[in-house]
């Protein structure tokens, strides 16, 4: 039985399906006739791409499949373009449907092309990976990246449904799962302390993927996501908390080449950055921040940098300024005041930013 999530956001609800062996998409249980185009990459295709089309076609869709190269590389405008070509070949109309099959990547790509062609078509995500089931497939950010950083062009545009199937982590590479663990522990650091702690206690049947755990958790991070994108769906002030340990983590992404650190990899490090820097700043509890850098360490994700992978910080601060939250070339942080509830807006002085990046690298 899945656990179900509602989006709450008047004509643009939506539900996030969450479980094992999930039942077919709702949103198209009256779509036959019409026209889907399904996104994957070249990873995730050969898994689930023929399962996938198989089953929009059992419900008369006429369907096709398209495959673009995986990696962070792909978020880019030149493989938007061929999204584009390949929609209007496939003969594509507004009541046609865009499916995002794949990870983080894939979702952001895919949405962006639905929200810009034909200036707005119906797009669904099927997340493959756990960082996407819990973050970047609920809440409509869209994107792609540019040389200058990462997701400076996107719209906000939300999908029609989230499928989030369980089963499909069974094939998800190790580190690739873990990366999505880092984007779970900021759900209890930025809002709920007794979601950190069951982290903490249950930590090794969270590894393990253990799929009751698994649903339970993924089901309270999407809760959680959806609470904040009905207060604000467009990052206007709220929902800026949830990028926490982001702005550094984008930065390193940035300057070490994108696919060196996988983004939840990059998080982690943001996050124990972002925490140092909250105890410096914000008065956190240092017992506190030992607490999540230790939870990270138990799920096998990085908390610093050194020797040859650290990055110089005149460079790590050039790739912070160029932030979609930086204003005024001040850089701007969420921080944490106790586990649970964070700031927004922070403003610490270089010399304190660059002094924390300093301990973070011994």
């Amino acid at each position: 039985m899945a656990t179900k999530v509602q989006v709450k956001l008047g004509e643009r609800a939506y539900s996030i399906a969450i479980g094992c062996a999930l039942p077919s998409l709702v949103s198209v249980e009256n779509a036959q006739g019409h026209r889907a185009m399904i996104v994957s990459d070249s990873t995730v295709d050969p898994l689930y791409g023929a399962a996938c089309q198989n089953r929009l076609e059992a419900r008369g869709v006429v369907c096709q499949r398209v495959i673009v190269p995986a990696g962070e590389a792909t978020k880019s405008l030149q493989w938007v373009e061929f999204l584009y070509s390949k929609a209007a070949e496939a003969g594509l109309d507004r009541s046609s449907i865009l499916v995002a099959l794949g990870g983080g990547m894939v979702g952001d790509l895919v949405g962006f092309v639905a929200a810009t062609y034909l200036r707005g078509i119906r797009f669904v995500q099927m997340p493959t990976t756990l960082l996407a089931m819990v973050d970047s497939s609920v809440g409509g950010k869209t994107g792609i990246n540019l040389s200058q950083g990462k997701n400076l062009v996107g719209a906000f545009y939300q999908p029609m449904e989230v499928e989030a199937d369980l089963d499909r982590l069974q094939t998800l590479p190790r580190r690739e799962y873990v990366s999505g663990l880092a984007e779970i522990v900021k759900y209890g650091v930025i809002w709920d302390a007794s979601l950190f702690h069951l982290l903490e206690k249950h930590a090794d049947e969270l590894l393990a993927r253990d799929p009751v755990l698994l649903e339970k958790v993924v089901a309270r991070c999407c809760e959680i996501k959806a609470e904040v994108v009905a207060i604000d769906e467009r990052e206007i002030g709220p929902r800026a908390i949830l990028n926490f340990g982001h702005t550094l983590g984008h930065a390193l992404e940035k300057v070490d080449g994108y696919g060196q650190w996988l983004h939840g990899e990059a998080v982690a490090i943001g996050m124990c950055y972002a925490a140092r820097l909250s105890v410096a700043v914000e008065g956190f509890a240092a017992e506190e921040a030992d607490r999540i850098r230790n939870l990270l360490l138990k799920f096998g994700l990085p908390v610093g940098v050194s020797g040859d992978r650290r990055a110089s910080w005149p460079l790590l601060r050039q790739a912070m300024g160029a932030d979609k939250k930086t204003v005024r070339n001040r850089l701007r942080f969420v921080l944490a005041k106790k586990l649970g509830s964070v700031v927004i807006g922070c403003e610490p002085g270089d010399d304190k930013l660059e002094e924390i990046w300093n301990v973070c690298c011994q």
